[in-house]
C-alpha cells in the first residue's frame, strides 16, 4: 500500500490548515487505496483567528496538536519523516500553508521555509517522487523548488498577484480552473487551486481527487 505524507499547518483556514481541503485530500488518498500519513511542524502557529469573528485573538496554538484534531490524534512530528519512508507528499492549503509551514503571507517572494517542510520537500525532490500541493501550498514549493533553479509549472488559480509573485520565486504559473490540476512531469509536482477559486466542498474535491490520483500515478513512474 503506498503511504503519502499529508502536511497540516493547523486546523483552520484563517490560521492553519482549510479543513475541507485537508478532509478531502485524506478522502481521495483512502478511497484510492493508499494510507494517508499525517504530519506537522511541532510549532507555534504565526498567528491565532478567531473563525467566527474572524479577528485575531490573543494567546498561541502549537501547529501539532491543532493539526491532531484534523488527524484524529493520528499524526507525527514532521522532523520524524523522512523521503526513504513515504511515496508522495502533499500540503492542503489555507493560511497556515502560508503563515506556519512559510512566511509567504507576510513577506511574498521574499518569504522563508520552516526547515523540516523545505528538508523533507527538497528528500523528495532529490528522491523524484512525487509532490502534490492545494490552495496556497503551491507558493512554499515555488520558494524550495525555484531557488533551486528548476522552475516547476505550479498553479494557485488565476490570480494575478499571486500568480506574479510565484513566478518571480523563480517557478512558472499556469492558470487553472478549481476542477482541474497542472501537473509537472518532470518534477513530479502536481496542484491544484481548491479554495483559491472554489465556491464549494464538491467542486473543491473534483481538483484534489484529480490531484491524488495522479500523485499516485507518478509515484508508480
Amino acid at each position: 500500500m503506498k503511504k503519502i505524507a499529508v502536511c497540516l499547518s493547523g486546523c483552520g483556514f484563517l490560521d492553519g490548515a482549510e479543513i475541507h481541503e485537508a478532509v478531502l485530500t485524506l478522502l481521495a488518498i483512502d478511497q484510492a487505496g493508499a494510507k494517508a500519513v499525517c504530519c506537522a511542524p511541532d510549532i507555534n502557529q504565526a498567528s491565532v483567528i478567531d473563525h467566527l469573528t474572524k479577528s485575531p485573538t490573543a494567546g498561541t496554538r502549537n501547529v501539532l496538536a491543532e493539526s491532531a484534531r484534523i488527524a484524529r490524534g493520528e499524526i507525527v512530528n514532521i522532523r520524524k519523516v523522512s523521503a526513504d519512508q513515504i511515496d508522495a507528499l502533499i500540503f492542503p492549503g489555507g493560511f497556515g500553508a502560508a503563515k506556519n509551514l512559510c512566511s509567504f503571507a507576510g513577506d511574498g517572494p521574499e518569504c522563508n521555509v520552516n526547515p523540516d517542510v523545505e528538508r523533507l520537500t527538497t528528500e523528495m525532490l532529490a528522491a523524484r517522487k512525487p509532490i502534490g500541493a492545494i490552495c496556497i501550498a503551491p507558493a512554499l514549493l515555488a520558494r524550495i523548488v525555484g531557488r533551486k533553479d528548476l522552475h516547476p509549472k505550479l498553479t494557485i488559480g488565476t490570480d494575478a498577484a499571486t500568480a506574479e509573485a510565484i513566478n518571480k520565486m523563480g517557478a512558472r504559473h499556469c492558470d487553472c480552473p478549481v476542477t482541474d490540476m497542472v501537473v509537472d512531469e518532470r518534477h513530479k509536482i502536481v496542484s491544484t487551486p481548491a479554495y483559491m477559486l472554489g465556491k464549494g466542498p464538491a467542486e473543491v474535491f473534483e481538483g484534489i481527487r484529480k490531484t491524488v490520483n495522479e500523485v499516485l500515478r507518478l509515484s508508480a513512474i
